[in-house]
């Protein structure tokens, strides 16, 4: 398969970017922005339901529409990052980020809302790929691991801290200020690196970008959710659901025939079976997965089951904040020393650890401590999945790897949403505490088997 035609942007000088590391707090807190919108909504999910008349499947699309939108559309983003520069495109990201998070508070119906999330995640898919390449393309050697460090710490506590920041607001305001705090921020980032980002011309950039393969990645991923949340009501032996589950087969077999038959693919699909970049894409996925499920359980077991407001589920969930963000700044020290394969696994254990204690004991106590336990050890995995998968790319694969990396972390938040949404169904109805129980169960499952992959994929060091 011939090498995608890439737009090559006007050289970096040589040496350090003098304005590297304001570049890095200004698209850093653009990045939060965009994980805080992965949680954020999650306390707010019952007043949303109860305000706009939506049920469990559609409560479920609020997380996911974003997140699929996102995932779907991030190996498009990182393409175009290549093409045309990651400095417009984060600009572009910003705006529409902004204008979609208006659209979404302003949400009078169930659609208005899933569509201004759906814009949201167009948005997100256009600024972080773009953002994190920038990090990759200034930074280097030891420099390039702390940025990384510092960025995962930014996404892994942004997401326990949109829980936290949608309890106040959801307890304060009401829940449309979720979205309309991002308007001010997205236009302050927007001017501020508009000065701070050197204008960077893209070059010769002839190729076209891969809309169908785009297509058929969120169509597959689309089809493997909605699978996911049916199982809930109709079971998942129903013909449907298996229907559905061969669809999404099938459209991610196109997908692969596509990018190996496109003349300016979407992605190099070698690029994905490089081993640190699929065992990066793979601890990611996992990562987001556990952690969406610790909210998304945690929300409504809180709200639903303990009957606690708003505020106080979002002050219980402080911990979770706090821990992941001591996981992701510690694992951003000891990988060098550990190693990724060793700090992987340990991440992944302590995660399943933590998972078990709200599994096998009821009450809030018993919750919080080991969902807190759970978050340290994912805050872990999202340093050592980026530094697994980041750390070896050529610079004119940034965009694109930081995609991968990207697209994994959101379809882990989606399927994670709709797989602990079905097994939770009776639960989230407040009716009972054992959906509850096994979705627990399955994430400290998930996570011992992925600590098992992780052992024998990740690569050694070279020495």
């Amino acid at each position: 398969m011939a090498e995608p035609v890439t737009a090559t942007e006007t050289p970096v000088p040589e040496g350090p970017h003098p304005q590297r590391w304001r570049i890095l707090g200004l698209v850093g807190i653009a990045q939060l922005m965009l994980i805080l919108d992965v949680t954020v909504v999650a306390i707010a999910l019952p007043h949303m339901g109860s305000d706009l008349g939506m049920g469990r499947e559609a409560l479920t699309w609020v997380v996911s529409g974003y997140t699929l939108a996102f995932g779907g559309l991030l190996l498009l983003g990182g393409r175009a990052a290549d093409l045309f520069g990651a400095r417009r495109l984060v600009l572009a990201g910003l705006l529409l980020f902004s204008v979609a998070s208006l659209t979404a508070g302003l949400a009078t119906s169930g659609p208005m809302l899933l569509g201004g999330r759906v814009g949201q995640g167009v948005a997100a898919a256009i600024l972080s790929p773009a953002a994190l390449s920038l990090v990759v393309t200034i930074f280097d050697g030891d420099e390039r691991n702390k940025a990384l460090g510092i960025w995962s710490a930014l996404g892994g506590g942004g997401a326990a801290l949109g829980v936290l920041l949608g309890g106040l607001l959801t307890a304060g305001p009401g829940w449309p200020w979720v979205f309309f705090v991002n308007v001010p921020v997205g236009i302050i980032l927007l001017l501020a690196l508009r000065m701070q980002l050197p204008p960077r011309v893209a070059n010769g950039a002839t190729a076209r970008l891969d809309v169908p393969g785009a297509v058929l990645v969120t169509a597959a991923t689309a089809a493997l959710i909605y699978a996911l949340i049916r199982a809930g009501d109709l079971g998942w032996g129903s013909p449907t659901i298996l229907v559905l589950l061969a669809v999404a087969v099938l459209l991610y077999a196109a997908f692969v025939v596509r990018q190996r038959l496109a003349t300016s693919p979407l992605m190099d699909v070698r690029l994905l079976l490089r081993r640190p970049v699929a065992t990066g894409a793979l601890l990611i996925l996992v990562a987001t997965a556990l952690m969406i499920t610790v909210f998304f359980l945690g929300t409504f077991y809180l709200q639903n089951y303990q009957g606690y407001g708003a505020l106080r589920t979002g002050l219980l969930f402080l911990p979770v904040a706090i821990a992941t963000m001591l996981g992701a700044n510690a694992g951003g020290r000891i990988i060098g020393r550990l190693g990724a394969r060793t700090l992987g696994v340990l991440g992944l254990l302590v995660a399943a650890a933590g998972m078990a204690v709200p599994a096998l004991v009821d009450g809030t106590v018993p919750l919080v401590i080991g969902v807190s336990v759970a978050a340290a050890g994912t805050g872990v995995l999202f340093v050592v999945a980026s530094a697994t998968a980041l750390g070896q790319v050529a610079p004119h694969e940034a965009g694109l790897a930081s995609g991968i990396v990207s697209t994994f972390h959101e379809f882990g938040a989606s399927l994670g949403a709709a797989l602990v949404s079905s097994m939770a169904a009776a639960s989230i109805a407040g009716t009972s505490a054992a959906g509850f129980s096994r979705g627990f169960t399955t994430g400290a499952v998930i996570a011992v088997v992925a600590a098992v992959l992780a052992f024998f994929l990740t690569p050694r060091p070279a020495h």
